[in-house]
């Protein structure tokens, strides 16, 4: 069973673990810095942003994720997930990943009253998947390498990058597990935890560094 990282340091992870078992693997909270070593994907949950935020002050988790990017990790961030990976953030501005060609603004939609569902048609499905949005951030821009994967009204609202998918909904919150197993199987990388680290481990240095950056996180 593949174990698959999930940001536990505030909002819906628990929800995101029982997807994330649903779908075939077996889901690891991850609170320290030091819990990604290994790890081969991690889900970035919902919750609240500025929040978040100032909960990663305590450790570098910006290069920590930005590292486990770059040596081969694969990220799937909902809602706030999904703000913390993109390029620039709006309504108002603050810090993020940049891992995502994509500008976010915050509470898109509206305040907590102007929440709803909706069915969200997603490229390559047979069913509709059901998206709930809470306060939910808007793609405004998304550059030339962002594949939209599933729009509302012409909007993005799932989109892919390489290692990185992002919804602006919770698929989780409506035990829709098809994003995850999406996420699973042509998302993350098709290798076993630990590798990319081994990869640095044995590898002459001067090829490590061209191929994986080896930074300790």
């Amino acid at each position: 069973m593949r174990e698959v990282g999930v940001l536990a340091l505030q909002g819906g992870f628990a929800a995101h673990a029982r997807i994330l078992a649903q779908a075939g693997a077996r889901a690891v909270e991850v609170r320290r810095v030091a819990e990604l070593a290994g790890l081969e994907a991690l889900v970035l949950p919902g919750g609240e942003s500025t929040t978040l935020l100032n909960l990663m002050g305590d450790e570098p988790w910006f290069d920590a994720l930005r590292a486990f990017h770059d040596r081969g990790g694969a990220l799937f961030g909902t809602c706030a997930g999904a703000i913390l990976l993109a390029r620039r953030v709006l309504a108002p501005e603050q810090p993020s990943l940049g891992l995502l060609d994509v500008t976010v603004e915050r509470n898109g939609y509206g305040r907590q009253v102007d929440s709803f569902e909706a069915d969200v048609e997603v490229r390559g499905f047979a069913e509709p998947v059901r998206g709930v949005f809470i306060r939910a951030p808007r793609i405004r821009d998304a550059g030339p390498g962002v594949e939209v994967l599933a729009a509302r009204n012409g909007e993005p609202v799932l989109v892919r990058q390489g290692r990185v998918l992002a919804a602006t909904f919770h698929p989780e919150l409506a035990g829709e597990s098809r994003l995850h197993r999406l996420f699973l199987t042509t998302v993350a990388p098709a290798t076993r935890p630990g590798r990319a680290a081994e990869v640095c481990a044995t590898a002459g240095p001067a090829e490590a560094r061209r191929r994986i950056p080896c930074s300790s996180t």
